[in-house]
């Protein structure tokens, strides 16, 4: 009986060290899949990152698209050059009244003005 069980294990010998192997092989690629540099863990990063990115490119797809539009409307008609140049370089026409109202606090004094031309300012020069 010693004999057969001796003769067993020689022969089951080449099947356990494979079960072996395998067992190795399967708990480290197992490691790699869960912790490894591009594995699950990393997944969540990687998810985030992404939803950021799209957020981004979002972001910058409707600065593109207001771009777009006003590129259209400048090389369409001369009303989007002149609200640019009314808004950026303060164009006025000829004939316009030029009005400009402060942002800034009001702060009243004591003394009332005597006369209306001390409380509005007459403008000579008007830029063409």
């Amino acid at each position: 009986m010693a004999n057969t069980v001796i003769r067993e294990l020689k022969t089951n010998k080449g099947y356990l060290v494979a079960i072996i192997v395998a067992t190795v092989v399967l708990v480290l690629l197992q490691r790699q899949y869960w912790y490894g540099e591009y594995g699950h863990a990393n997944l969540e990063k990687l998810q985030l990152a992404v939803d950021k990115q799209q957020k981004l490119n979002e972001e910058q797809s409707y600065a593109n698209d207001i771009l777009v539009a006003d590129i259209y409307d400048l090389k369409s008609g001369l009303s989007a050059i002149e609200e640019h140049a009314r808004l950026d370089l303060g164009l006025i026409k000829s004939g316009e009244v030029f009005i400009q109202l402060s942002n800034a606090p009001i702060v009243y004094s004591r003394q009332l003005p005597e006369t209306v031309e001390e409380t509005v300012e007459s403008v000579d020069f008007v830029p063409e």
